[in-house]
């Protein structure tokens, strides 16, 4: 319960990180460095194919052959890398695209149907644009370039350009950016491909069909599904189908969930057994144990992902983004209904596409569909999926030869300039907005998602701040775990920053790696029966590695406590059927460690330091500000 002690001032330690690591930080600073690392090779394309065409083209023209008895499996460089190494890439994007549905925003499934009509419109829009400026022209073959974003590009841009508040906007856009591959990858296999050979082709549907029978038997042996991926795709490749296809499928199969407290537990009896007796089988063993704590899909994703966004999409870009740039080329294709149909469809198309669909399904269904963000979000976001590049240049190269490959590159390369640029305008005009619009227009009023089990009660919650702030800040703790005890200074800190902000602490002590948890969360309920609790809440956290009874007594009487009561309390436990409860939340909340931190009842994904907190308060803040209004 909330008690009416005098805390006193919240204390003025320096946090002792301004920068701590987190899947979601991790992630967004990959993608933005992605992006300026695509772009260098971009350049370097550029530069190289200017400097000396014919070894540009020399080079990756060049023939590899695998060759395994009888069967040869050979193409050109380019070729190994546009659908071989890309494959890797949508197979991380569908692993991603899964981790959203699972775990993410698109776990309420209420949110799916916008983005997915959303992403259609994107799809349809560009693609009558260029059909238009090309109509009764053979170029008209050509339609399907003007479809395509540029996953890896447009996340990178979003992150550089977009608002403070991404999480929400980059779930709706990476929905849209799932429909857009999927669709653009079945233009490839319809669309774009010549001859097909049925055998092969149903071998890979056979294949795929064993694969998916073996994981429903729950199997999560991975070599086994690299050897299906494998198959798969020399299949495919064989009948004449593009056949990076099988990396995105492959990593929507792969599902996403938290690490559930069993598992974690089970993982720390294997270490604390290998740490008795270290040898090489319980090593084995340990790891085994903290490797099957994590989905598959985020271990997967902590290991394709670097390879991918550093290494194999900047050498896709180095592999096709070269073209030949001379005074008379740039007139002939500015000029060009190619260039101009690509240019137009993403830059117009795919905004006006994404943008007036949303709005036309929150207008029918009278705003019980609508997006997560606010307008000028909304249409931000769709400037920046006119990025149009990997698929984009895939296709072209399917469609065109020579001069009509050029002018289609350019346009894609000019698109995704003006695209970018045209983001970074309607971002940047919307944070120019006086804040109650500014608010408006990039959060929206889509309700957040709630992810605490167990609603806040000022009758039986520990609570510090005023009652009514806008905005709450529950923490699941161990006075044991240094990560708490590294996390407080910076709660403190968010708290003098920030005057409309209550703190909630419930109780997660984690008994397998930290023995005395228990007791001194027990210690601070004891406190609390004597109104105590914060200032005892403060005094374990100082002294984490001092949590023995003899010390928690030596705390009670720092702080003047009837020595007898709380003896007699912790003697018989009388705190722990109240920390019993908070676990039973925890557990409600799918909570597995310490700390975890809700804002208004949404889970925190991003890191603990104060930056990452400020911005989720002020968030919060502003989307509670806009629901009063």
């Amino acid at each position: 319960m909330s008690e009416p002690e005098a805390t006193g001032p919240l204390s003025t330690r320096t946090a002792w990180a301004r920068s701590l690591p987190s899947p979601l930080r991790d992630f967004l600073q990959t993608e933005t460095g992605s992006a300026a690392i695509l772009l260098l090779a971009a350049v370097a394309a550029l530069v190289w194919t200017n400097v000396d065409s014919s070894s540009y083209s020399g080079f990756w023209t060049t023939n590899l052959s695998i060759a395994m008895g009888d069967g040869v499996l050979g193409q050109d460089l380019r070729g190994w890398v546009n659908n071989g190494l890309m494959t890797f890439f949508f197979f991380v994007f569908g692993l991603e695209a899964r981790r959203e549905f699972d775990m993410g925003e698109l776990r309420d499934r209420r949110r799916l149907a916008l983005p997915l009509l959303a992403g259609v419109a994107g799809l349809i829009v560009p693609v009558l644009i260029y059909l238009a400026l090309n109509a009764g022209r053979p170029s008209a073959q050509g339609w399907g370039i003007a479809m395509s974003t540029d996953t890896a590009f447009a996340l990178g841009v979003l992150a550089l350009v977009g608002p403070r508040f991404p999480a929400r906007l980059r779930a709706f856009m990476l929905t849209i950016f799932v429909v857009d591959d999927i669709c653009s990858l079945g233009v490839i296999t319809l669309g774009y491909t010549r001859h097909i050979n049925v055998a092969a082709l149903l071998t890979a549907v056979g294949i795929f069909a064993v694969a998916l029978l073996v994981r429903s038997r729950d199997v999560r042996i991975a070599p086994l599904f690299a050897v299906f991926g494998v198959a798969i795709w020399v299949a495919l490749f064989y009948s004449g189908v593009d056949p990076v296809v099988v990396g995105l499928i492959m990593g929507l199969l792969i599902y996403a969930y938290p690490a559930s407290r069993v598992d974690l537990e089970r993982a720390s009896d294997l270490f604390r057994l290998f740490r008795e007796q270290p040898t090489p089988e319980l090593a084995r063993s340990a790891r085994v144990g903290v490797r099957m704590a994590l989905s598959p899909n985020e271990r997967l994703q902590h290991l394709y992902h670097p390879w991918t966004s550093y290494l194999i999409v900047p050498l896709f870009a180095l592999a096709n983004a070269g073209i030949t740039i001379s005074p008379d080329f740039l007139l002939r294709s500015f000029t060009s209904p190619i260039t101009l149909g690509i240019l137009i469809g993403y830059v117009i198309g795919k905004p006006v596409g994404v943008t007036a669909v949303s709005g036309l399904v929150t207008w029918v269904s009278r705003g019980r569909l609508r997006p997560p963000v606010g307008w000028a979000a909304v249409l931000g976001g769709g400037a920046v999926a006119g990025v149009g590049f990997t698929l984009s240049l895939l296709i072209a190269t399917l469609a065109f030869r020579g001069q009509q490959l050029e002018e289609a590159k350019l346009g894609i390369i000019s698109a995704a300039l003006v695209a970018s640029v045209l983001g970074w305008t309607i971002f940047r005009i919307a944070a120019l907005l006086p804040q109650n619009l500014r608010l408006r227009a990039l959060l929206g009023a889509a309700e957040t998602i709630v992810d605490l089990a167990t609603a806040v009660d000022p009758r039986r919650d520990h609570i510090r701040g005023p009652a009514n702030a806008p905005v709450t800040l529950v923490e699941y703790g161990d006075f044991e775990c240094p990560n708490c005890g590294q996390a407080e200074p910076i709660v403190r800190d968010l708290l003098a920053d920030y005057g409309d902000v209550r703190y909630v602490w419930r109780h997660l002590p984690l008994t397998d790696v930290h023995p005395n948890a228990q007791l001194a969360a027990e210690a601070s309920e004891a406190a609390s029966k004597q109104g105590a609790f914060w200032g005892m809440h403060d005094l374990l956290l100082d002294h984490q590695g001092n949590l023995k009874p003899s010390d928690l007594l030596g705390y009670a009487e720092q702080l003047d406590l009837d020595l007898k009561r709380f003896r007699h309390d912790l003697r018989r436990h009388a705190g722990a059927t109240r920390v019993a409860e908070d676990i039973d939340s925890a557990d409600l909340s799918d909570v597995s460690g310490t700390p975890t931190f809700f804002v208004n009842g949404r889970r925190h994904h991003g890191a603990y330091d104060i930056d990452s907190l400020s911005t989720a308060v002020r968030a919060a803040r502003g989307r509670a500000k806009l629901q009063s209004s």
